[in-house]
């Protein structure tokens, strides 16, 4: 069985940062970026996450 979390009233971070992998606009993110680590977006962040 998979951890899931059931709280969908995460706070959001509104923004304009963009991918590092290709470049798409991100505007929302639920957490606030320290500028240390790479950004990615949805897409990115699947398939980085499937290897």
């Amino acid at each position: 069985m998979s951890y899931q979390n059931q709280s969908d009233d995460r706070q959001m971070i509104q923004g304009n940062w963009s991918c590092s992998q290709c470049g798409a606009a991100i505007t929302q993110l639920p957490f606030e970026p320290d500028g240390d680590r790479p950004l990615f977006c949805r897409d990115c962040y699947k398939n980085k996450k499937a290897r």
